[in-house]
């Protein structure tokens, strides 16, 4: 990681939807989920990626670039990954995204490992 701290403002990440996850943790379906949550988490990067955003705990506009050892387009892609993954979320806000953690999701992947 590069030196210095975040250039970003914080802002509250907008609420998620309440109530328990009561889909099966085992099964096709299941197996699916985690292989595709898997493969999502499956890079050192999206990891730092998604360290940072717990970190903060808040939604991180601006540059996460700078926390990270990686051109701008890599983070993006990694980004791109992690939010198609359903992993993190992403707001507008003006000419940047905001991105938060998505607990609710995080959650799942947590209880689909811990049914191996």
């Amino acid at each position: 990681m590069r030196a210095g701290p975040v250039t970003s403002s914080i802002a509250q990440c907008p609420p998620e939807a309440e109530g328990p996850d009561l889909r099966p943790v085992e099964g096709p379906d299941a197996d699916r989920e985690l292989a595709q949550l898997a493969k999502a988490v499956g890079h050192p990067a999206r990891v730092a990626i998604l360290r940072l955003l717990a970190r903060k705990n808040a939604c991180v506009c601006g540059e996460i670039v700078d926390e990270l050892p990686l051109a701008q387009s890599t983070v993006s892609q990694h980004l791109k990954v992690l939010r198609e993954a359903g992993l993190i979320r992403g707001t507008v806000d003006g000419p940047r995204v905001c991105y938060c953690l998505a607990p609710r999701a995080l959650r799942r992947l947590k209880a689909l490992v811990g049914s191996l």
